[in-house]
């Protein structure tokens, strides 16, 4: 019977975006209550059979409808318990929605979008085409231009129906455009297919709807050019959650794109089934062999040599996230302008057509480097899917255990180190590896302006353990404009030491408006320990470390990472070992955590003799790397779902904790309280292991209410570019992506961005963020790169902060994510091993947390009203799981960087690893999902260990909400919830139906019977 339930309600479900597996889940869940209407069902239809029987005939009608009408208070009641007991928690953070987005905070949040989009936008290229002076009148070409991007798909996606587009960006700007070239786009292809701006992490579509030279007609290019002598030309890319974009979208078109075009890791058959492509022409393939989505399809290079054909004055503008090859701009010296437009959210495109007029003068610069040639870069031949070949048993045992387990083993090698975009080519030009200006085309930091600047460090001060340093930036052109002062350094290095990078960002500014002639001083003081670097090697620590090595250090300004405007230096006379004591800003002395298991047998790229090992270092992974060691494959096994034993990692020492204590206290009595506050503990002793066990497995969306302790139940919210809270259906403005954002260089503006969207939050009462992503652009291919700040760790970092600060004041707790080495979507929810040195780890990956962690705790944390919370990733560092980490989330999130909160996986699908008991013992807190899988049930309930973790767990979870806007804002918890009231609306109407039947069967009973008499 349940099986027959689970078979009708699974194509009606999974159409709604359930997996069948919760579909099962759930149902078996509720098995109990579903034998129990059933059973009522079967007892009432035999009292209505027996009535014929043994009643008479008068009065049966009135029995059989007795039995119904019980039957159906008696399934009310059951729906009743299962809605306040096993579904309470997936239905209450439905039905207790609250407001929607108040009109006051849209309208704020649409402002500060558009100054976004104004300081955001990178001018590229300029040779006096912009602004536009001589006309207002533009032809418009690229089918993109009526569909641009405006963020990228999946969880980190927003709703942008309403969002200014660029052609009404041109309109608002006064800016008339070619309505024959648009109408020609729209009747092609009239909207753009999933992939574009639609939340999927299943599928995908990479087409590029450019209609074939041949629509553009001899008449309409003749027209066009009668209308304008100017033509702009839109290109955009698309990008999101679940899928890295194509390296081979030949391949991709012809169904035989394999994620790493080899079939020496066993994975042949490994494709991108869920993607498509539709060519634009039977006549030729867009794409040829070989060429990825981050290059020019073959009808985009048509359309764009027939426009510059005709055109001597055309402008180019870039709408993606990731960063595209761009050569192709110099074959054309009618391209005089080149804008970056990465997704605008609702109103950031507004400044497009304000850029393009002149009103608004571009002061963006790049986050990422731009090369000619993306396959060329030391990432590239070790992105992507690499399987292990020989790990079939694991595999078949771990399907058996758990159907999500998606049947892959894999692994990823981070073989460039420290060496990640420009810091590889700057250092590879000063080592003489590279011609740079042949390499890179736009790099790091890099942006022009309608105006020139001139930058001059005044003074400099060595200052013990800090330097300061004070700037000049004076507006020497003839236009109102801003300016960025970037500061790097140059450390000392020794061949054969530990790795460096020549040129290192380490502090940044962003100028005020300033007149032509006029100036402003802009002073910086920045901490030695930030030229600090980490020595995973142990060449000068015993156990690993950060050190400040003596010698000449080079602190400079430059207008992007390549060009240098003036420059300071100053000595260290001897080595500061900060393995020793710790950095000042450490709240515990960083040493060695990883690196015994996250370095692998991986050849690293070094910086010795040249990078002479660049060949070696930077080549695919040879054929033995597919073969798993047994060591390695025993770990990844005992900590699978079909293997994993708990009791092997309890204490003996552990003693029981107190639980279910009449101590008489309640949270909301701790608002402000410390984290160490002793009378924490008294408040823990007042919970019961059920209740535990439901607040760290009930974590999807949400942190549930706890009677004990009067808890009330918080909910959460995607999404990385605004509210999307798409489980209860409540919706805010489209904010920019993060690459938008960080272009902006601005961290007020950006503190302004998050202050905006976690007003919109605190709007609706949904007091968690899934957001913002924080992880590292390693490559350009990661489908998330969108949701994701930049190469650099210290330029994310700062920015990260500001949003995540900004958000803080309005009482919402940011889920900073994905933490950590989550930078590629290909096999993300598989076994996914990832290999890194150490020191790349902590100077690449993590820096943009640990910057954000500390920038969080020296406001004073959650107990100053800044509560924040840490999203894991899926991934593993080497072969742990992140999810499950302790050395990653209490020996450095929480000893060494001094985070107070909470930590939520992400996504709870089990995929055969995600165990809810090995993440609390592991220094997780919170389960991402519905407590919908065998992984999540806790088979060692009388293990101290175990109940130690798990109230360790609560602590971190009432720690930040406590301290959120759910206390401190909010009304929720006072009075009858809107799902109570609900249900007694609902009740009273049944109740009141099935009394009014009742009372007339028994009337007209009554009138027949005295009508026999």
């Amino acid at each position: 019977m349940i099986q027959l339930l689970i078979d009708l309600l699974t194509p009606i479900f999974t159409s709604m975006g359930v997996s069948t597996t919760d579909v099962q889940t759930y149902v078996n869940m509720l098995s109990g209550y579903i034998y129990t209407i059933i059973g009522l069902l079967a007892a009432a239809v035999a009292i209505m059979v027996a009535a014929h029987f043994l009643v008479k005939k008068g009065t049966r009608h009135v029995v059989r409808w007795s039995a119904g009408l019980a039957w159906v208070l008696a399934v009310a009641i059951i729906a009743n318990i299962m809605c306040f007991g096993p579904l309470y928690n997936n239905l209450s953070p439905i039905m207790n929605t609250r407001d929607q987005v108040s009109e006051e905070s849209i309208a704020n949040s649409k402002a500060v979008i558009k100054e976004v989009g104004e300081e955001g936008m990178v001018l590229l290229e300029n040779n006096g085409v912009r602004p536009l002076t001589d006309t207002t009148n533009l032809n418009v070409f690229g089918w993109a231009s009526t569909n641009p991007i405006f963020g990228g798909t999946g969880s980190g996606s927003s709703d942008n129906s309403a969002s200014v587009g660029i052609l009404q960006s041109l309109t608002d700007a006064g800016i008339s455009y070619n309505q024959e070239i648009i109408d020609m786009y729209t009747e092609y292809s009239p909207t753009r297919n999933l992939g574009g701006n639609v939340v999927s992490v299943t599928y995908t579509d990479w087409s590029l709807p450019e209609p074939p030279v041949e629509y553009y007609t001899d008449e309409l290019m003749t027209n066009a050019q009668k209308f304008s002598d100017t033509a702009m030309i839109v290109i955009s890319r698309s990008g999101g959650e679940g899928q890295d974009l194509p390296t081979d979208m030949n391949a991709i078109i012809h169904g035989t794109y394999d994620l790493r075009d080899s079939v020496a890791n066993g994975n042949e058959n490994y494709n991108y089934t869920n993607c498509n492509y539709t060519n634009n022409s039977t006549e030729y393939d867009d794409f040829d062999p070989g060429e990825s989505y981050l290059e020019l399809s073959n009808t985009e290079e048509a359309m764009i040599e027939k426009v510059c054909s005709a055109f001597d004055k055309v402008v180019v503008v870039i709408n993606a996230n990731n960063t595209m090859e761009l050569g192709w701009v110099e074959q054309y010296p009618q391209i005089g302008a080149v804008i970056l437009a990465p997704g605008t959210g609702e109103s950031g495109m507004s400044a497009l057509g304000e850029i393009l007029n002149g009103s608004v003068n571009p002061s963006g610069r790049t986050v990422d480097t731009y090369v000619y040639d993306i396959k060329q870069t030391p990432w590239y031949n070790n992105f992507g899917s690499f399987t292990y070949n020989n790990a079939d048993d694991p595999r078949a045992a771990l399907t058996q255990a758990d159907p999500a387990y998606q049947g892959v083993i894999a692994f990823v090698n981070y073989v460039e180190g420290i060496y990640v975009g420009y810091k590889f080519y700057e250092t590879a030009e000063e080592e003489g590896l590279i011609d740079y200006d042949a390499t890179v085309q736009y790099p790091f930091g890099y942006g022009l302006s309608y105006t020139s600047f001139a930058q001059e460090i005044t003074d400099f001060s060595d200052n013990g353990d800090t330097v300061s340093l004070t700037v000049n930036v004076t507006n020497t052109g003839d236009v109102a404009g801003k300016d960025v002062v970037e500061v790097y350094f140059t450390p000392p290095y020794t061949n054969g030491g530990i790795e460096k990078a020549s040129v290192n960002l380490v502090q940044f500014a962003k100028t005020a408006q300033l007149e032509p002639g006029a100036s402003e001083t802009v002073s910086f003081t920045i901490d030695k320990e930030d030229f600090a670097s980490y020595d995973s090697g142990c060449i000068k620590t015993a156990n690993g470390g950060y050190v400040l090595e003596a010698g000449e250090y080079v602190l400079s300004i430059r207008s992007d990472s390549h060009i240098v405007l003036d420059s300071v230096t100053f000595t260290v006379e001897s080595d500061v070992d900060y393995s020793v004591s710790g950095r000042p800003s450490d709240s515990a002395v960083p040493t060695n955590q990883f690196q015994d298991y996250s370095a692998g047998n991986v050849t690293y790229l070094s910086r010795a003799d040249g990078f002479a090992n660049y060949a070696q270092a930077t080549a695919a992974p040879a054929e033995e790397a597919y073969s798993m060691d047994e060591d390695t494959l025993a770990r990844i096994t005992e900590k699978s779902v079909a293997y994993y034993d708990p009791t092997q990692y309890d204490d003996p020492n552990d003693e029981m904790p107190v639980t279910g204590a009449d101590n008489g206290l309640s949270l909301a009595d701790f608002t402000g309280k410390a984290y160490d506050d002793p009378q924490w503990e008294e408040l823990l002793d007042q919970l019961t292991f059920d209740e535990m066990f439901n607040l760290v497995n009930l974590g999807g969306f949400q942190t549930v209410a706890m009677k004990s302790v009067g808890k009330v139940q918080t909910m959460d919210s995607d999404g990385g570019t605004g509210l999307n809270d798409w489980y209860i259906g409540v919706y805010g403005t489209s904010f920019p992506t993060a690459v938008l954002i960080c272009q902006t260089w601005n961290t007020e503006l950006t503190y302004r961005t998050g202050e905006a969207l976690g007003a919109e939050f605190a709007d609706c009462e949904i007091w968690g963020w899934y957001g913002p992503g924080m992880n590292t652009h390693r490559n350009a291919f990661c489908g998330r790169n969108f949701e994701y700040y930049s190469e650099d760790g210290v330029l994310g970092g700062y920015m990260a902060s500001a949003m995540v600060n900004g958000g803080t004041s309005n009482g919402i707790y940011a889920y900073i994510k994905h933490f950590v080495l989550n930078d590629q979507e290909t096999n993300r929810c598989s076994f996914l091993l990832t290999y890194s040195d150490e020191q790349a780890i902590r100077e690449i990956y993590m820096k943009p947390f640990e910057i954000c962690v500390k920038a969080n705790r020296d406001m004073g944390g959650a107990a100053a009203g800044y509560p924040m919370a840490v999203m894991t990733s899926f991934n593993f560092i080497g072969d742990v799981y992140c999810g499950a980490n302790p050395d990653l989330l209490n020996d450095v999130l929480r000893d060494e960087w001094g985070f107070q909160g909470m930590v939520l996986t992400d996504w709870d699908g089990s995929y055969g690893y995600q165990l809810t008991d090995d993440v609390v013992r592991g220094g997780g807190d919170l389960m991402l999902g519905f407590l919908q899988h065998e992984s999540n049930q806790l088979t060692d309930p009388d293990s101290a260990t175990l109940v130690k973790a798990m109230r360790q767990a609560a602590k971190n979870i009432f720690f930040t909400t406590v301290n959120s806007g759910a206390y401190t804002r909010s009304a929720s918890g006072t009075g009858l919830s809107p799902m109570v009231k609900t249900f007694i609306a609902i009740d009273a109407g049944i109740l009141a139906a099935v009394a009014a039947v009742e009372a007339i069967v028994i009337v007209r009973w009554r009138k027949k019977s005295k009508t026999k008499v």
